[in-house]
């Protein structure tokens, strides 16, 4: 589950790591920073927490969501599906749109799991008034971008990804 921004909201780029890494640019506006909400959503999430409705949480920041729960699903050594509704049957623009989204760095959101899909952080989060969106599930053994039919974007499998994880400061010291 997001917490704190619907994922087709505008995805702010710039400065993001995305940018950096894929295609070298640093530019463009860091993405905005409201701290009543990031108050408003750090205070929720603290009380999912304290209340035991979620089995893990990570802040949503540098990298964006797909970013985030990689690292969630490395921690944890279950994969995950991230669901990509805007991908079937759409333009092509569009759904590039939806694939920036997944590495927008937008502020005050978390990504959640819930355990047994029991609906009881969107209820809270309704009467909180803190806007939050289911956008996949968890298990297996990969990261995967795709709808309940089919992977769209491919799955990187768990081992790859922790391989990739801990060698990057090896090899960066080696070289």
């Amino acid at each position: 589950i997001l917490i704190g921004s619907d994922p087709r909201a505008a995805p702010e780029l710039g400065q993001s790591l995305w940018l950096d890494v894929c295609y070298d640019r640093r530019e463009g506006m860091p993405p905005k920073v409201d701290l009543a909400a990031e108050r408003k959503h750090g205070d929720f999430v603290r009380r999912i927490i304290d209340l035991g409705l979620v089995t893990a949480v990570h802040d949503v920041s540098d990298g964006g969501v797909l970013v985030a729960v990689t690292e969630m699903a490395l921690a944890g050594g279950i994969g995950a599906t991230l669901q990509a509704p805007l991908f079937e049957d759409q333009v092509d623009r569009e759904k590039l749109q939806h694939a920036w989204s997944l590495f927008a760095e937008n502020q005050a959101r978390y990504v959640v799991t819930e355990p047994f899909n029991t609906d009881h952080v969107e209820m809270l989060a309704k009467e909180a008034g803190v806007s939050c969106c289911y956008i996949g599930w968890t298990g297996g053994e990969g990261i995967a971008v795709g709808t309940h039919e089919k992977t769209l974007y491919g799955e990187v499998p768990l081992s790859a990804l922790r391989e990739a994880s801990e060698s990057f400061f090896r090899d960066w010291m080696e070289g």
